[in-house]
């Protein structure tokens, strides 16, 4: 009986991981097995939760602004470069409304191929941003909002390369990349010049932006629900459950910093404006 079972899941995990997964990127580093992504993301949440900040208790913080400078251009860069080729490879002439994987092995599709893996990579190198925030005793910023994205992020983007490498989910990446890039200028910004982090007036806006940005990923998957292009409908649950609770979180990160904080500070003497509101619950901040 025992024999038969744990056949049955060494089964299972040959046909989930290896029989459908996609052979173009089998393997890459980190996609041949689920597991040393798992044991990443296992470090990752220790670190932040328990070894992090039992290491920095008795600690000054750490001078990290130059290399946050560095890391936030390249994350500028990078995303920028992400959105082209998106935008160039792939939604300039897909659908909007539906559109199927390529199983092809051509050039087309093995540039998505390559832009849907490196998004998966920058996934991973972003859970650096917790690790600053730690290393600078900043350890309200690490929030619940902000590592649940963060993890969350990894495990879709991992799964999207392993099995659906181009086509419909790829909105996903587009969309994400254009409002990283405004992201991490911010961030730039307030690094280079951190005596105006709390005057930049589009602080805010990039919190909403990132709420629209999870309201049109919805919307697009949702489609599916409706339309035959040979997708995977099961995607949409996923998808739309994750990015529904995504969008939830960020606009009860939005109330809490930008409408009920701020009401006080009105009353107390009518000049407050966002920049003078400090995040507590998540959202964009890399101070």
């Amino acid at each position: 009986m025992a024999p038969q079972f744990f056949q049955s899941i060494l089964n299972g995990y040959d046909t989930l991981f290896n029989k459908w997964g996609d052979p173009r990127t089998a393997s890459l580093p980190l996609m041949s097995s689920p597991f040393p992504t798992l044991f990443i993301l296992f470090c990752y949440l220790r670190f932040v939760n328990k070894w992090g900040p039992n290491f920095m208790k008795d600690r000054k913080p750490f001078n990290v602004d130059r290399i946050i400078i560095v890391y936030n251009l390249l994350n500028v860069l990078v995303s920028a470069w992400l959105f082209y080729e998106a935008w160039d490879g792939a939604w300039k002439e897909y659908s909007y409304t539906c559109e199927p994987v390529d199983w092809s092995v051509n050039p087309k599709t093995n540039r998505i191929i390559r832009a849907t893996y490196v998004y998966f990579l920058v996934k991973v190198i972003e859970l650096v941003d917790t690790v600053f925030f730690i290393m600078r005793k900043k350890l309200n910023q690490a929030s619940y909002l902000h590592i649940y994205h963060h993890t969350g992020m990894v495990m879709l983007s991992w799964g999207g390369v392993k099995w659906l490498p181009g086509g419909h989910g790829t909105f996903l990446g587009f969309i994400n990349s254009f409002v990283h890039v405004v992201m991490y200028s911010y961030y730039l910004i307030t690094s280079l010049y951190p005596q105006y982090k709390q005057n930049i007036w589009w602080k805010k806006y990039i919190t909403q932006m990132q709420m629209i940005q999870f309201a049109m990923i919805i919307i697009h998957s949702m489609q599916l629900l409706f339309r035959d292009c040979d997708y995977p409908k099961f995607t949409v649950p996923i998808v739309v459950s994750q990015n529904a609770y995504m969008f939830l979180l960020f606009f009860r990160f939005y109330l809490d910093t930008y409408v009920y904080k701020k009401k006080p500070a009105q009353q107390s003497n009518g000049t407050a404006h966002s920049g003078d509101i400090k995040p507590t619950t998540g959202g964009p901040k890399q101070s």
